[in-house]
């Protein structure tokens, strides 16, 4: 029977529908989905004003568009420096200080750019697009950190379905909110949305360390070694690593197969309305550029829909009757289907429909299920070597398939549809390197980790307890 301070309260009751929620967590579970929700809609404000600064410049020569497919191997150079940085500040403040230093910084550059952009200064398209990359990258990844260091390994299983549902939602709203400011107001916007982020990260932190034996585990510095060593030296966190280049290398060739389809699919209904409409030259290319926006319109819209539906209704309960291991396999058995199949049929509707159902598992269960596989490792392996993966790992799957597209494509002049048969081909390694990880995960639940074992010993005073023991 709980005790008075553990009863279930309306709070637990609104969040029941989507995960199951004990007494007393569902306060701090909310924050957090409040958070990561504000942390969202700021790079969704912000996105739409990367594009606009970057596509109609030109920097030695190269068109704005063509800067664009070579800026994820930027990101990946420039996250080779950040990182190695980001692993001794972490080696010398707590968590919370960690945070906000981070934050802080992100506000300052927001606002630097502003400035520079109201003083004129030239061709800040390139480097605010990069900008954004990697602080999208970052910060996301920096709370999943601290939601993998505040939450038990059961808490999370159950509550990070809910607290990625806020990210849905920040990215259905954010293009939204960017569509009613322009793009150098939406910086300062987005500036204003990240500071009460950091307010939200004091209090969840405030929360946390007000139960016993938490308060001091905050102060302590993560410790450890450079995550880039980290991930280098443990098995299991390199085969996490290689599934996320993998997964970014298929979904981004997977959306030059998209664009390609749509591009072509859009000249052939302008084609057709030409005759009539007698559209010639710069009409002709708008008119292509209407229908393809007409297209991905309509295409984010179910994207962002069934993701949302998925995450909040179904992902849980995935990961309640099957667990996290097999919720791994989801999203590269459906990405193995959707280009298979382009590869054997081919068609604009056989690519959107393997699109929509890829991006809308990777929005959801994907993600979350990745958030997971950290609830069993070790402090400065959360901090540390997560950060590396999520930004250095991933932008590099950007960039291989930007060589790939560039080789096969541009160069050799293959086929889409043998892209497509590549992209099968990568998917079957991406298949097996999950098993690998699912593996490493079962060996690495049954050892437990330390502050696993604590709990234990202590269940008040475990990582993320949020709740009084019932009795």
């Amino acid at each position: 029977m709980a005790s008075e301070g553990t009863k279930v309260g309306w709070k637990e009751k609104v969040l029941s529908p989507f995960a199951k929620v004990e007494p007393g967590e569902a306060g701090v579970a909310l924050l957090m989905t409040l958070t990561v929700f504000l942390i969202l809609c700021a790079y969704y404000v912000l996105k739409p004003a990367r594009e606009q600064l970057l596509l109609p410049t030109t920097l030695f020569g190269i068109p704005g568009p063509e800067l664009k497919s070579y800026a994820g191997a930027a990101m990946a150079l420039v996250f080779m420096g950040i990182l190695p940085l980001y692993g001794r500040l972490a080696n010398q403040v707590g968590r919370l200080r960690l945070i906000n230093i981070c934050y802080s910084i992100v506000l300052a550059c927001l606002v630097a750019f502003f400035v520079m952009a109201q003083l004129g200064v030239p061709q800040l398209g390139l480097a605010f697009f990069i900008w954004i990359g990697l602080i999208n990258m970052f910060l996301v990844a920096q709370f999943w950190s601290y939601a993998n260091d505040i939450y038990s390994e059961d808490q999370g299983k159950r509550l990070f379905a809910i607290i990625a549902v806020g990210g849905s939602l920040g990215a259905i709203l954010g293009p939204k909110v960017a569509e009613l400011v322009s793009v150098y107001s939406g910086m300062l916007m987005a500036a204003g949305i990240l500071a009460a982020c950091i307010v939200l990260f004091n209090v969840i932190d405030k929360l946390d360390t007000d139960r016993p034996g938490e308060a001091e585990k905050s102060k302590v510095p993560v410790g450890g070694a450079d995550g880039f060593k980290l991930v280098l030296s443990n098995r299991y966190l390199l085969l996490i690593a290689l599934m996320v280049l993998l997964a970014n290398f298929v979904n981004t060739t997977g959306e030059f197969l998209l664009s390609h389809a749509a591009a072509e699919h859009a000249k052939e209904v302008v084609h057709a309305a030409a005759a009539t409409a007698q559209l010639t030259g710069d009409a002709f290319d708008k008119a292509v550029g209407k229908e393809i926006g007409k297209f991905y319109s309509d295409l984010y819209f179910w994207v962002n829909l069934i993701g949302f539906i998925v995450q909040a209704f179904i992902v849980s309960r995935v990961l309640k009757w099957f667990g996290v291991r097999v919720a791994l396999f989801v999203l590269p058995l459906i990405a193995f289907a959707g280009y298979a199949g382009f590869a054997i049929i081919g068609g604009l509707a056989v690519i959107r429909i393997c699109k929509i159902g890829e991006n809308s598992a990777d929005y959801s269960i994907q993600n979350t299920v990745r958030q997971a596989l950290w609830l069993p490792t070790s402090r400065e392996e959360k901090y540390k070597a997560k950060a590396a993966i999520d930004t250095f790992f991933l932008r590099l799957g950007d960039a291989f398939s930007g060589f790939f597209i560039l080789l096969f494509v541009h160069t050799l002049h293959v086929s889409v549809q043998v892209v497509a048969a590549i992209n099968v081909g990568v998917v079957a390694v991406w298949i097996a390197i999950v098993v690998g990880i699912a593996r490493e995960h079962k060996r690495l639940e049954a050892k437990g980790v330390p502050e696993a074992k604590a709990t234990e010993k202590n269940p008040k005073g475990s990582p993320g307890r949020l709740a009084e023991a019932t009795t």
